[in-house]
């Protein structure tokens, strides 16, 4: 059976265009060169800013971006609470959290979990925790185990405070980022293409590789960001690899 041809393509942001505040060399040329042939949808899990704040981040680097083109966990949260009228106790930086302050504080029937930083204390988590055990559900931005700083190391991610809120509730989390089939499909749904009509490029064996195939999507690793070799004996074969987004020429699956 013929494959259908990619019509699209979702990109992470963290890692692959960027590390830090420094933009992977050649990435901005090459998104300049998929713009001309592609739509294309930036996706991220960061909920360190919201995506007013991540596309200034882009177009000070360089990168040629409109708010349109991109979509964060945070968005789809805020349109999930929205379309439930319901508030939610946010574990959330302080910015992230203010994102949510026109939705209403009550009823507060839910946990949201992204990347709280400094926020997540033993009294934050103790009262996400008791709103759980009261009845109330978890939503995780994402469940990413750990992500590339500014320095170049790694740093904790979110998931490791989702896995204790769930071990503590005996709740399991609901997971609206990536890799969420959901979130995959809202993606190809605004640029009115079918899963299997889109391509994902991310750096992430789970979250962009595992969770775009799980979506229907094609998939390819790029080796920079927080891409480590074992990550290719972890049983989840990429469509295809590339040294990073520069070398997007190489993509047997685009018409470049």
């Amino acid at each position: 059976m013929e494959t259908s041809p990619i019509k699209a393509i979702l990109c992470d942001i963290g890692g692959v265009l960027y590390v830090g505040d420094t933009p992977i060399p050649g990435a901005v040329e090459a998104i300049a060169q998929i713009k001309k042939h592609y739509p294309i949808r930036f996706l991220t899990n960061t909920t360190q800013k919201t995506s007013k704040q991540v596309v200034s981040k882009l177009q000070d680097l360089g990168f040629d971006i409109d708010a349109s083109e991109v979509i964060t966990a945070l968005d789809v949260t805020k349109a999930l609470l929205q379309e439930y009228d319901s508030g939610a106790y946010y574990l959330l930086t302080d910015d992230a959290a203010a994102y949510f302050n026109d939705l209403p504080s009550t009823p507060c029937k839910y946990v949201v979990v992204g990347d709280a930083q400094q926020n997540f204390s033993f009294e934050h988590l103790n009262s996400a925790f008791r709103i759980l055990m009261n009845g109330g559900e978890l939503l995780a931005t994402a469940k990413n185990r750990y992500f590339k700083e500014q320095d170049n190391a790694l740093s904790m991610d979110a998931g490791g405070f989702v896995a204790a809120l769930e071990y503590a509730s005996g709740k399991e989390a609901r997971i609206i980022g990536k890799p969420s089939r959901d979130f995959y499909h809202l993606a190809c749904k605004a640029m009115k293409v079918r899963p299997e009509e889109a391509l994902m490029i991310g750096d992430d064996i789970e979250g962009d590789i595992f969770g775009a195939q799980e979506a229907g999507l094609k998939s390819v690793l790029v080796k920079t960001g927080k891409f480590m070799p074992d990550d290719l004996n972890r049983g989840i074969v990429p469509d295809e690899i590339i040294a990073s987004i520069a070398a997007v020429n190489e993509i047997k699956a685009l018409k470049l």
